[in-house]
Formats: structure tokens, sequence, C-alpha cells
């Protein structure tokens, strides 16, 4: 695979990348996988509340330009819209983020590591009042990139054109803590309260925004979900057995030590494993979802290109392509 320089009169740099899928993959992805039935009997379990007003909607009205804030009424819409106006793009995915926000919060294994990461990254078993006197939230921030690795290699590094067909899936770039608004401390208060009636009063409760690739640093539409913090999580969290890496060339093991970014990255290679769409997780790719991958391989200073730069030169599938960047 060949790829320019910034200079044109320079001699192109050839970069060779192998990518080898170990032979027990799919077996161990069915193994601890959820089930596509069970995705589809949840899926109503999660519901969805008016933008507005907060009223829980049954079939809520998407905003048709950016599709990533949903409302009960055109009356609250309009209500909403100088607050909205700002963050509003337009976006090439007919449907939004929200199916794909949707399927992670309802796969309770994937839950379950993001919950971990964030024990680690907030440190909740360090500060026995987070999560009970203190309210705290965390931003993740989702994009979509090419299931395969050879693809997204192409696109950073330029030798696949936005033009071609990608099959893209949900890909976790990154996740920080983050300062609760008002409104935001509100909306904890209300869950702490409901977890302490319903008999979680011993548990931390947080809030999660699911942010897209339509966001910028400081900005951009949100899915806010409720996180509660069963006690096995916790200890898990605070036992830190790290993770087992088995090499796909030479079978190979060798052991991560659990972080929250490690967490991450097992959540995004579990996807990856998905070859078959089980999880719901899986789509074809804008030039949108492209053009951040490009951003990135361009080097050029953006929020979304930033992230996936980071993104590459943490998780090992990326070793080869961590080299390119400065």
């Amino acid at each position: 695979m060949s790829t320019d320089t910034n200079n044109s009169s320079a001699t192109p740099t050839v970069v060779v990348l192998q990518h080898v899928t170990h032979p027990e993959r799919d077996n161990q992805f069915r193994a601890i996988a959820v089930s596509s039935e069970f995705l589809k009997a949840n899926r109503k379990m999660l519901r969805i509340r008016c933008t507005q007003c907060q009223i829980s909607l049954a079939k809520p009205l998407k905003c048709a330009k950016c599709k990533s804030v949903w409302y009960c009424s055109r009356e609250c819409q309009k209500k909403h819209w100088s607050t909205h106006k700002p963050r509003c793009h337009e976006v090439e995915r007919s449907s939004g983020a929200l199916k794909f926000i949707r399927m992670f919060i309802l796969n309770p294994l994937l839950m379950s590591f993001l919950k971990i990461g964030v024990v680690i990254d907030c440190g909740l078993n360090d500060n026995p009042r987070i999560g009970f006197d203190v309210p705290f939230g965390v931003r993740v921030d989702i994009a979509i990139e090419p299931s395969d690795v050879l693809d997204f290699a192409g696109l950073y590094l330029g030798s696949k054109s936005f033009g071609e067909k990608l099959q893209g899936m949900v890909q976790v770039n990154a996740m920080a803590q983050y300062e609760l608004t008002p409104e935001r401390v509100d909306k904890w208060r209300e869950a702490r309260a409901r977890h302490d009636a319903e008999g979680f009063a011993k548990d931390p409760v947080g809030l999660v925004d699911f942010i897209d690739a339509t966001c910028t640093e400081h900005s951009g539409n949100a899915a806010t979900v409720e996180l509660h913090f069963p006690r096995v999580v916790l200890d898990i969290a605070k036992a830190r057995e790290p993770f087992l890496l088995v090499s796909a060339v030479t079978g190979a093991e060798t052991r991560k030590p659990m972080s929250a970014m490690s967490c991450l990255e097992t959540i995004n290679m579990h996807i990856r494993a998905d070859k078959d769409n089980q999880l719901y997780l899986r789509t074809e790719m804008t030039d949108q979802d492209k053009q951040i991958i490009r951003a990135a391989g361009r080097n050029e200073d953006t929020y979304l290109a930033r992230l996936l730069q980071e993104k590459i030169k943490r998780e090992h599938l990326y070793a080869d392509i961590a080299q390119l960047i400065p």
C-alpha cells in the first residue's frame, strides 16, 4: 500500500501492513456475545425522553436535519430551537446515531466494560462520595470506522476513495469525565433518588453522554443515560485483573493492565469480532465518517481527528499505523 507524502517531489513511501485474525476469534465471540434475540426483545425497554419537556416517548419525533435530538411534539421542537440551532448539523446517515447508541446500551457485556472503565477513570473506589452526594458525568465519543482494518488503513493513508462503499462499525474513540451543568445535576439527582427508592442506595449512580461524530470538543447532541454501578463492577475494577491477549501469528500470550482505556479497547475489539452484525452495530460508512479518518491521516488539528489519533496510538491493532503519527 503506497501513500503520497506532503512533498510532491519526494519518493513515495511504501507502507506494508499485515493483518491476521486469530483462528479462534469467531468461537470466542459466539461464546460470550449477547444474542440478537436478546437485543430485539429488549429494544422497547429503553425509553427516550423529549429533549424539551423530558416526557417519556413511545414514538419520538426526530430532528430531520441532525437526527440527534428527539421531541414529543412540534411545539416542543419549536421551543427548543434557539438552544438546539447552534448544535444542529446535517448528517448523511438517515437514522442518525440513536439506533447504535440504543443497541450499545442494551448490551450488558459492552456496558459492563464501559462501567468498569468509568469506575477506574473517575476514581469511584477511591472517593466514596462520588455517585452518592457528589454528582458526576462521563462523556463517551463514538464514531463509525471500517470493520476491516485494512480499509481503515486505506482511508488513513489516502489510498481509498470517498466513493467506495465500505462496511463500518461503531467504535468508542474516547471517554472523559466532565463537569455537569445545572440541568444535568438535576437529572443526576432524579436518577439518584430513583435508584435509592428501588433498593440501590449503596451503589453509586452517574450519567453518561454518548456523543457521535457530529460533535465538537465543547458541544454536541448527546444521548444521556443513567449509569448504575453494582458492587460486582466496583470489585472487578478494584481487583484490576489484566486482560489476556493472544497473538494471532505466534500464539504468544501477553497481559495488558486493566485501565479505563484498555476497557475501551476490549469493547472495540468485541464489536470488531462481530462479522455477522449480531450486535446491530454495523452500517455502511458515510463520507462524513470517512472524512474523520482522512483528516487524522493528514494530521489535521481538529477535535475528532485528535481523538482518533489517540485511539490509534493506544490500541495494539493499529501498531503499524501508529508509527506514522508524528
